[in-house]
């Protein structure tokens, strides 16, 4: 089967897998700071990196320092600093808003997909982009009304799920950008080290070294639960997909990521899904049936020319 079709399906499973974390990193922020919850998470990927994806690294070499600026912002913005805010934000409003809010990341990452990997957007890619947002859109809001949501407090908590939507967002152009010279094994494995290196300095700096060594089994059982499949198997199912896929249609197959979350509350929280939710999750899988055709008219010289010099 055609590479390009099954790219984008690969980053909806890893989409799939990131609404997994909700319950449990909501858990956490009742004991721990965020940053010490995703420095604790990248400490057991980094040994998940190391003993499988080790021998993957030597590939760095191919890098010129562009791409390493690429995976500094990858690095401490989409895996470090992303992932802060994110948990951050739960502090503020509720993980289903922090959740919605993400629905931004398509119109930072189309934006940048245009200026950095030159893309270009036929009429059909604008329909089904619209299409799958609505479709997102009415999970959140199944009555096609922006209700319910209570920001008590809430506006840095806004502030904090916007920027890790506008993080996660370029991290999916960057990541693009750097897999024309790695592998999407290599690429998986650099995003996390170097995460692992800014969270030191974050940890060591606002103390939360000293709150990872008390955390409880449970707190670390809860970190390895989301550093597997959210964190580690999710991501390397991510670049897998992302190597053949293009980063603007990339971007909307990660907005599974709402319904799903939206999934997970249903089962471990018991909020019910209403008629429309259903809906609108149809109608994004059928966008995505229609981007992933799109994707697949690219072939390989088309995409490897797409990228341009940042």
């Amino acid at each position: 089967m055609n590479k390009y079709f099954i790219g984008p399906w690969l980053v909806v499973i890893a989409a799939l897998l990131w609404a997994v974390d909700a319950p449990f990193r909501k858990f956490l922020t009742e004991d721990l700071s965020s940053a010490t919850i995703v420095f604790m998470e990248h400490i057991l990927i980094a040994v998940l990196v190391l003993v499988f994806l080790g021998k993957y690294l030597k590939e760095m070499k191919n890098l010129a320092w562009r791409e390493w600026l690429a995976v500094i912002f990858i690095g401490l913005g989409g895996s470090a600093l992303a992932t802060v805010f994110f948990t951050q934000s739960f502090h503020y409003v509720s993980p289903t808003v922090a959740i919605l809010l993400q629905k931004l990341q398509p119109i930072f990452a189309i934006l940048l997909a245009a200026l950095v990997l030159k893309e270009n957007f036929s009429k059909k890619f604008w329909l089904w982009a619209v299409v799958a947002l609505f479709g997102a859109y009415l999970v959140s809001f199944p009555d096609l009304r922006v209700s319910g949501l209570n920001f008590t407090g809430g506006s840095l908590g806004v502030l904090f799920a916007v920027l890790a939507a506008f993080f996660w967002g370029g991290s999916t152009v960057f990541g693009r950008y750097v897999l024309k010279k790695v592998s999407f094994q290599a690429m998986t494995a650099v995003r996390f080290l170097t995460a692992l290196f800014f969270l030191f300095w974050i940890a060591l700096f606002n103390g939360g070294l000293g709150q990872v060594t008390t955390a409880s089994g449970k707190d670390w059982l809860f970190v390895f639960i989301i550093a597997v499949l959210a964190g580690f198997v999710s991501l390397f199912i991510y670049y897998k997909g992302l190597q053949s896929t293009k980063a603007s249609i990339a971007t909307l197959g990660e907005l599974v990521f709402v319904p799903s979350a939206v999934i997970v509350n249903w089962i471990f929280l018991d909020a019910t899904l209403e008629w429309g939710q259903i809906a609108g999750g149809l109608i994004l899988l059928l966008a995505m049936i229609k981007l992933s055709r799109i994707n697949a008219f690219y072939d390989s010289r088309e995409l490897e020319n797409s990228s341009a010099v940042v």
